[in-house]
């Protein structure tokens, strides 16, 4: 059922740093006014913008800092606790840049998603740019994916793409992806909030009424 401002779809947003796919999501609850509940913003780092940025928009921010834990398992136990108690229907992880542990990510299972700078499967893991860069492909991207215990392995949902220029460096293909990644988890918000999107037992997603899923300009949504 299509979510309603009566009833809100619930999401809780995890970040490590400035949050800038956090920012964009929320700004397009408010632009929009999505049926969205953004019912709490939390970061391992206490110091992260983007936890700065969230207080200042008025909405509910938590810092959950990894250093005040023995181990992560400890830490995972925190966090399971927090997010138990803000009760969301998912968890997007944007920007988060703590692995969660299987006991958690199982907790949550088919509420947990992320968006990661590769086009998934190849390139998991840190420094996508450098190693789309070093196996010289000619399409890089990002991808929004329900998370798994196997790390950037999950069913994708969406994905963006860029071409890859000839003179591109890390930095300058991160800068031209990242609007990208924006558009991209915006419209997956907006589509789990209309309840278009189904895990199925396969394994892969689908999307109701949108057969393609690939984001590389403004007009392929429409």
């Amino acid at each position: 059922m299509e979510h309603t401002p009566e009833k809100p779809l619930r999401v809780v947003i995890l970040i490590s740093g400035r949050g800038s796919n956090m920012q964009a999501l929320a700004e397009c609850v408010q632009a929009e006014r999505l049926p969205v509940r953004i019912c709490g913003v939390i970061s391992n780092r206490p110091d992260a913008a983007g936890l700065a940025w969230a207080q200042a928009q008025g909405l509910p921010a938590y810092a959950l800092s990894h250093h005040a834990f023995p181990t992560r398992d400890a830490f995972d136990t925190a966090l399971q606790a927090q997010l138990d108690a803000l009760a969301p229907d998912y968890i997007l992880l944007a920007g988060f840049m703590r692995v969660l542990g299987t006991s958690l990510v199982r907790h949550f299972e088919g509420q947990i998603i992320n968006i990661h700078p590769s086009l998934l499967p190849v390139f998991p893991g840190l420094h996508t740019h450098e190693q789309a860069l070093a196996q010289g492909v000619q399409w890089h991207g990002c991808t929004v994916h329900y998370v798994t215990p196997v790390l950037d392995h999950g069913p994708i949902i969406a994905q963006g793409v860029i071409p890859v220029h000839h003179d591109d460096t890390p930095d300058t293909l991160a800068t031209r992806l990242l609007p990208v990644e924006h558009a991209l988890y915006t419209q997956v918000l907006r589509w789990l909030a209309q309840d278009r999107v189904t895990l199925l037992a396969d394994g892969r997603v689908q999307v109701r009424d949108q057969p393609h899923r690939a984001w590389a300009g403004p007009n392929l949504f429409n």
